[in-house]
């Protein structure tokens, strides 16, 4: 059987990878191999990390980081010869034709040859130059396997760029109008600096966009004739609460369709890579369903660490017709049930149960009050009690020294309390239960520092001090009372693998810009560089004495600098923050030329566009979420996916048989403790609790329940007309191969 095809289809599937990209020979398979395990995929990441990480150490760089131009150049190219290699094994893989057909894969090529030649040129000559090709490195860190999450993010921006656009052309277009409009109202007056050409008026209309320059930009006008006002007031009316607010529904509503249209993808995606593998997996004399001897050869490959007791347990609970073969349509479940996490089912209610009674009825006791409402509520009484006590303490605080040599009595009062919570829960609930609890996990977190920040004081462990200021996270508790928090605090902790994502997107722009901005404008900006210009003193380092006193008046803006890529990233983060962004933007371009202003305006456009999406996807994310809780007000969705699979001890036995024929001891083994335990406690049967969280592709599964349906019954209409008429299974075995693709590998057990 190919047990390893089929594999490969459903990591295909779940990857969501392009069928064409499928190994089409025993040689492009041996690639294939070796190009998508974990060491292949580290070595990937390793070398986009060195190649991003160079620019540490390249001109301009942090000082104390410098090389020699010898040394990473040298570096460079080894990251870069690496990268050929990997290529290499890529194009062996795919084939030629199919590598060229690659898109990313190409750019990537495409950058990988630049970079070599430059990096070449630089190694000769001894020498840098203007590379602003630098900027292309974090292509190599996009294609890495790890940052697929990235590269979906990428995809989104692209796809929401359309609508963006067409916002803002009519955005721009209005503050073309209002620029013309305010040159020809305000540049008569001569006092007034913003207006003075069109030039001016363009970029200060651009600023006041932004806030950032207001009102400083109208009072000029407003103190000549207090109607100018109503210019302004018109413009921010039109271009910042209408125009703007339009731009986000605009991209919102784009988003919300990006991602039902990328969650039907997927699915089908993944239901055709299962056609494929169930295919491979049947028998012309079993055509009607997978025997467990060929699903168990399937997770060899797909799951080689699944032990055998899961790989059955996967095998009964994917099969809900209780028959021997798993049917095509039990199958379709395979990416939900082969990630569930298999336990065997306490047969005790209580961890305690089998204690003698008097110890029995003391931890009974204790588990009744730990589960009671009163416990509850007095606990988050003391937490606002404490909350309020510390607000308290800290506003009688001056400054100096915060932190006494003696404990505050308090700190101990709540500290104790918190621990004998901590102690009455673990006790009555069981280490294991109290511990699966996310928000008693976050409990313990928190008492545990408070604990650690008492050492801290009590032993005067001065670099330990900021762990006292982790107290006040107890309060989160309280946002447990409310179902509105409860639901905000979930989307929350839900969000942040994928705003790790787009943080990581975010700062993959910066990586761009910043190279381009240390390129151009390293060393432009110093103490008292723009005297010059309407931003002089925030730019100004003076010293001069005043009776018998030195006073130095300090403008710290030219820290604002490209000097190095540390800085970069410093100026670029104040730039999104948009905060007398325009001081930075004057200072650089006093010293250079005006059209260095189009740096600063394209950067705040392009992170106008990747903070609209992340605002966008968090909006989704919640409203997706009360959307679904509506929907679903009985659901218990804290505790994730739960199935229940109860197994005789006359299948554990046959299970046992078939492994001692084809499977290692340690697995039999393994198999045989399960009988054990059933002979220990006289049962002829055990039960079984598969587990895992509950993700994203789950909840959608729920919401548009009605619409997959309609899907499925079109995508299979698709495939009817696409695909001419098959012979019928039993008639011939290659009708039960994948559509066009040949038999491969073979490997039987």
């Amino acid at each position: 059987m190919n047990y390893q095809e089929a594999a490969i289809y459903l990591q295909e599937g779940e990857n969501n990878d392009k069928f064409f990209t499928h190994p089409k020979n025993a040689k492009a398979l041996a690639a294939y191999l070796f190009a998508h395990n974990h060491l292949f995929y580290l070595m990937e990441l390793s070398t986009a990390l060195l190649l991003l990480l160079l620019s540490l150490c390249e001109a301009p760089a942090v000082p104390m980081l410098r090389l020699g131009i010898f040394v990473h150049a040298t570096l460079e190219l080894f990251a870069l010869i690496v990268v050929v290699f990997e290529l290499s094994m890529k194009m062996r893989w795919l084939g030629f034709q199919t590598f060229i057909r690659h898109k990313r894969t190409m750019v990537k090529t495409c950058v990988l040859f630049v970079q070599f030649i430059e990096a070449i040129v630089v190694l000769v000559r001894q020498t840098s130059h203007v590379r602003i090709t630098r900027a292309l490195r974090c292509i190599f860190l996009v294609d890495c396997r790890y940052c697929g999450a990235v590269r979906r993010n990428l995809r989104q921006i692209f796809q929401s760029l359309p609508p963006f656009i067409d916002i803002l052309l009519l955005l721009l277009f209005f503050m073309v109008i209002f620029a013309i409009l305010g040159f020809y109202l305000f540049s008569p007056n001569h006092s007034d600096p913003y207006f003075n050409t069109l030039e001016n008026s363009l970029v200060n209309l651009f600023v006041l966009l932004t806030t950032s320059n207001f009102p400083d930009v109208m009072m000029p006008s407003y103190a000549r004739n207090p109607w100018s006002c109503v210019f302004f007031i018109v413009y921010l009316s039109i271009e910042l609460y209408f125009i703007m607010n339009l731009l986000l529904a605009v991209v919102f509503d784009t988003f919300n369709d990006i991602e039902k249209r990328k969650f039907k993808s997927l699915l089908l995606h993944k239901r055709t890579a299962m056609q494929h593998a169930y295919r491979l997996l049947i028998t012309k004399q079993r055509p009607s369903g997978i025997s467990f001897k060929h699903f168990e050869g399937l997770l060899r490959f797909y799951k080689p660490r699944m032990c055998a007791r899961e790989r059955y347990l996967t095998f009964k609970a994917l099969n809900q017709s209780n028959t021997p073969l798993v049917s095509l349509k039990d199958f379709y479940n395979f990416y939900e049930v082969v990630g569930l996490k298999w336990k065997a089912k306490r047969n005790r209610e209580h961890w305690f149960d089998d204690l003698p009674r008097t110890a029995f009825l003391i931890f009974k006791g204790i588990n009744i009050l730990v589960k009671s409402r009163v416990f509850q509520y007095t606990m988050y009484t003391v937490v606002a009690v404490n909350g309020i006590w510390i607000l308290v303490e800290t506003f009688m605080l001056q400054g100096g020294n915060f932190f006494s040599r003696n404990v505050p009595w308090s700190y101990i009062v709540f500290l104790t309390i918190y621990g004998v919570e901590l102690l009455l829960k673990s006790t009555g609930l069981g280490p294991v239960e109290y511990l699966s609890s996310g928000w008693n996990l976050f409990d313990f977190s928190v008492t545990l520092f408070a604990f650690l920040g008492l050492m801290a004081l009590a032993f005067n462990m001065e670099p330990f001090y900021f762990i006292v200021v982790l107290r006040p996270l107890q309060l989160l508790r309280l946002f447990k009372l409310k179902k509105r928090y409860r639901n905000v605090l979930d989307t929350m902790f839900e969000l942040f693998p994928r705003m790790a994502s787009l943080g990581l997107t975010l700062l993959i722009f910066y990586y761009c810009f910043a190279i381009v901005g240390m390129e151009f404008f390293a060393g432009v900006v110093y103490p008292n560089c723009c005297n010059m210009s309407t931003v002089a003193d925030s730019y100004r380092w003076v010293n001069h004495t005043v009776g018998n006193k030195t006073v130095v008046e300090e403008g710290y803006y030219y820290l604002n600098n490209f000097d190095n890529i540390l800085n970069s990233f410093v100026t670029l983060f104040e730039l999104t923050v948009v905060n007398n962004w325009y001081i930075i933007m004057e200072g650089v371009t006093s010293q250079t030329t005006h059209w260095s202003r189009l740096y600063f305006m394209i950067f705040y456009i392009v992170t106008m566009v990747v903070m609209t999406i992340i605002v966008a996807f968090i909006l989704d994310a919640f409203v997706f979420r009360m959307n679904y809780t509506r929907k679903n007000q009985d659901s218990e969705e804290d505790n994730g996916i739960v199935l229940e699979k109860e197994i005789s001890k006359e299948e554990v036995v046959g299970i046992i048989e078939l492994y001692k024929r084809s499977s290692s001891a340690a697995e039999t083994a393994q198999l045989q403790k399960i009988v054990l335990q059933m002979d220990k406690y006289g049962q002829t049967s055990t039960v079984f609790l598969g587990r895992r969280s509950r993700t994203k592709s789950d909840l959608s599964m729920k919401m548009y329940e009605e619409e997959i349906q309609e899907w499925y019954e079109e995508h299979s209409r698709k495939e009817e007309s696409q695909t001419p008429l098959q012979e019928p299974a039993s008639a011939s075995n290659s009708s039960l191969k994948p559509l066009s693709l040949r038999q491969r590998s073979q490997t039987v057990i």
